[in-house]
């Protein structure tokens, strides 16, 4: 079976196991951190990480996607520091955080741009998914970008761009911060499509911060995964209206498009962490196992369709679909399971 790379190195797909599909780590800017946060220890917060980790090991999760890249502070070294000292299987990403406009680093070069030749984008997106992150050996092993309320400015568009022709040229899958009230997954799906990528391995993220079945629908329809990828965080949206959508889309028969995570982290420097705690006090790494799982079972899930969720679904996003039997072994079960609809019956067969 294929092998996945991680920070640590190949892992087999076949011993992701229990995945969890967009989290951090550390958000931590090194900018910010050298001039304003005199205080970081970074051996504590290695150490505070392991222990954290190592909890969600013991909660059942296998493997977590750290979709940390450029514009959120990503050091690889750091992650893998962690790594070496947890069981969990920590994938990392490449890909360009912003909401609007390039870093300076990127905004004169490129095509048509005042030093005219290709754009660095696509060089260091795909040099981080086959050679390794800087001079680490450490490789990617998936794209991230974002796409927010402010729509699909310049520097948006060419990141995007970047991200798909990196992942057609090295067959990676994406990932996609987007903002479901402005429809931008849509506005996602259309670009990264114009660039050659299947767009079932895409993943639109947040999807999970709206109750509009109609939109996700359409998302899920255009082939993509729909990260519902935000349990806990309680302040953008409650968790019974998480959950009853969740619920509502496993029964029209989407399971094997849903990806259940947090967006959590073991540090961001976005937030002062007694704050995040009196304002969002269960957004953590423990929610889907610790709450919306055993919810899902007590309302007549059956543990098939949370292992397609958890597991299959995981696996064969960030492996070559050719490569994963899962996919032929939950496509096989759907036409039996629920014949109207390609996807998981919620119950019992």
């Amino acid at each position: 079976m294929e092998s996945i790379n991680t920070a640590t190195g190949l892992v087999g797909a076949d011993r992701l196991g229990v995945t969890l599909t967009h989290e951090h780590v550390f958000v931590l800017n090194e900018d910010y951190r050298l001039n304003f946060l005199p205080d970081w220890d970074e051996a504590a917060q290695i150490a505070n990480a392991v222990e954290r980790l190592n909890s969600l090991k013991t909660a059942g999760v296998d493997t977590l996607l750290d979709v940390s890249v450029a514009g959120l502070g990503r050091n690889v070294e750091r992650v893998a520091k962690v790594a070496a000292q947890v069981e969990v299987n920590i994938v990392l990403a490449t890909g360009l955080y912003t909401f609007h406009d390039l870093p300076f680093q990127f905004h004169y070069t490129g095509p048509a741009l005042g030093f005219d030749g290709p754009d660095p984008l696509d060089t260091a997106f795909i040099r981080d998914l086959t050679v390794g992150v800087g001079d680490t050996g450490i490789k990617a092993g998936f794209l991230f970008c974002a796409i927010e309320a402010e729509g699909l400015s310049a520097g948006v568009e060419r990141v995007m761009r970047a991200v798909g022709r990196a992942a057609v040229a090295t067959g990676a899958p994406v990932i996609v911060h987007t903002n479901p009230h402005t429809k931008s997954g849509l506005v996602a799906q259309r670009v990264l499509a114009e660039e050659g990528v299947d767009l079932t391995r895409v993943q639109i993220g947040h999807c999970g911060d709206t109750t509009d079945l109609d939109y996700l629908m359409r998302v899920a329809d255009a082939g993509s995964i729909l990260g519902l990828d935000r349990f806990g965080l309680d302040v953008l949206l409650p968790y019974s209206d998480r959950f009853a959508t969740l619920m509502a889309l496993i029964d029209k028969g989407y399971a094997n498009q849903i990806a259940l995570s947090h967006d959590a982290f073991c540090f961001s420097d976005w937030f002062d962490e007694a704050k995040r705690q009196e304002v969002a006090p269960e957004w953590d790494y423990f929610q889907v196992t610790g709450r919306v799982i055993p919810d899902l079972l007590r309302a007549g899930v059956t543990q098939q369709v949370v292992d397609a969720m958890m597991q299959y679904g995981p696996r064969d996003f960030l492996a070559p679909p050719s490569t994963t039997p899962a996919a032929l072994a939950v496509a096989n079960f759907n036409q039996t399971a629920n014949p109207h609809k390609t996807g998981l019956s919620p119950k019992s067969m």
